[in-house]
């Protein structure tokens, strides 16, 4: 045989040493399992399991995503909303709360600013100032521009005195109501909940104002009922999920964050409560700054209008919306991991317990 006829052998025989070696490790890690299967629990195997994941996402991240990426897992363990981010929410709202007897005087009138006014609303001196775009008695808009790029970050400090902050909160969550009171809706399930800290990836599919084509946002959310302190906080931002691919119908957002606190004005389950909104995304328009600012700034009032009206219509019970303050907490429930939705969020709604499922 000639050089080439022995080459070939060479790598004949590389091959069959390579699929000899691979073969005997893959017998060795289903002992192994086998082996843990018949020591420990279901829960401690998984608790071991994410702790030998941990480690090994901290000495090979990229091929850490990139296997993921290929095998559809999406990485709760990077992508969850963390407890700091709800914490650094809260602390937003308390300093809200101090800021906001600028404007009320001694006697508790409100006090009006001129437009284009900048008040200092930051929790930090490191952040950009506030522009304050919109002024009412209960309702106060801001906006500042988000560095490096031409979007702005808006914000909202609202009251309502009408609905209970459950009613309110509710509402916020149930994605199978607001495809009922939310028109520009083309899709909006939950795909998948991580059992851990009960946060969701959520598919938002949305109508934009013509000529735009319609937006689609895959978010992770988490919410927390804080009795103690009498706050309820909702925290989202985009993510990437292997399962969500883009859709050349609808222009992926890549960039979205909304932070949702509400402060009751006593209790969860009385009239009246406080609310901060902050939110960016970028919508990734050709128009220029100005009029994207400009229907952000008339859509949001508009879109909080119509969350309030939906709070009003549950309130009044014309229709069921599922009580996440009263339904057990999910990272109670006595196991960990994810589940995977197999499609929204309450398909199979007649199935929860009365308790779970309340006239909000």
């Amino acid at each position: 045989a000639g050089p080439r006829g022995r080459g070939r052998s060479l790598l004949s025989l590389l091959a069959s040493q390579c699929s000899y070696v691979t073969g005997q490790r893959v017998r060795r890690a289903q002992q192994i399992g086998q082996l843990y299967g018949n020591i420990y629990s279901e829960r401690t195997r998984w608790s071991l399991f994410s702790g030998l994941w941990r480690r090994f996402q901290a000495r090979h991240a990229s091929a850490c995503k990139l296997m993921a990426a290929l095998t559809g897992v999406f990485l709760w363990e990077e992508e969850r909303i963390q407890e700091e981010e709800l914490r650094r929410s809260a602390e937003e709202m308390k300093h809200m709360e101090e800021v906001s007897r600028l404007f009320h005087g001694s006697g508790g009138e409100h006090q009006k600013l001129g437009p284009k006014t900048h008040v200092d609303i930051t929790a930090t001196r490191e952040e950009h100032p506030w522009e304050m775009v919109m002024d009412k008695k209960h309702f106060k808009l801001w906006r500042r521009p988000i560095e490096g790029t031409h979007l702005y970050q808006y914000r909202v400090f609202g009251t309502y005195t009408d609905v209970t902050p459950r009613q309110f909160f509710n509402v916020q969550l149930d994605t199978e109501y607001r495809k009922k009171w939310d028109s520009l809706v083309i899709k909006l399930d939950v795909i998948e909940r991580d059992l851990t800290t009960g946060s969701e990836v959520i598919h938002w599919v949305t109508h934009f104002p013509y000529p735009m084509y319609s937006r689609d946002y895959v978010y992770v959310r988490r919410y927390n009922v804080d009795q103690e302190n009498n706050l309820m906080v909702l925290v989202s931002r985009a993510v990437e999920h292997p399962g969500i691919p883009e859709d050349p119908e609808f222009v992926r957002v890549r960039t979205y964050e909304s932070q949702m606190v509400i402060r009751p004005h006593k209790t969860f389950d009385e009239n009246g409560f406080d609310y901060l909104l902050t939110y960016s995304d970028n919508p990734q328009t050709v128009f220029p700054r100005y009029c994207v600012s400009w229907m952000v700034s008339s859509g949001m009032p508009d879109f909080l209008e119509k969350l309030h009206t939906a709070a009003l219509k549950a309130k009044r019970m014309e229709i069921e919306v599922r009580d996440y303050i009263s339904a057990k907490p999910i990272e109670n429930s006595g196991s960990e991991g994810k589940a995977s939705m197999p499609g929204a969020e309450h398909k199979n709604e007649d199935t929860h317990s009365p308790a779970q499922l309340e006239y909000a």
